[in-house]
């Protein structure tokens, strides 16, 4: 459990991002589609084009945090995501659930 600091938002990449971004990639994606400073303690989240990694990107006052979440099974699903390419804010955290196959 990651403690976030009270006054933190979530902002969630609409579309799909290539997942090889690391640090650097993923910052200019927030800096640059939403023109929103990465370092301002704001957590950005980007969802892979399978839909089975999701990527979390966070300044924490020291330095970029990324913290990586690969399924082995299904996919996580979020309506927020609908094909766009831009960053939108979201007020409360979403409300994740993954699709499994049996």
């Amino acid at each position: 459990m990651i403690g976030l600091p009270a006054g933190t938002r979530i902002w969630l990449a609409a579309g799909l991002t290539d997942m090889r971004r690391g640090f650097d990639g993923l910052a200019a994606i927030a800096q640059g589609a939403l023109e929103h400073d990465p370092f301002s303690g704001h957590v950005f989240v980007f969802r892979g084009r399978r839909g089975d990694i999701v990527k979390l990107l966070w300044w924490d006052g020291q330095g970029l945090c990324l913290f990586a979440k690969r399924l082995e099974k299904g996919r996580f699903i979020c309506k927020q995501w609908d094909g766009r390419s831009h960053l939108s804010r979201h007020r409360s955290v979403p409300k994740w659930r993954c699709e499994t196959t049996t």
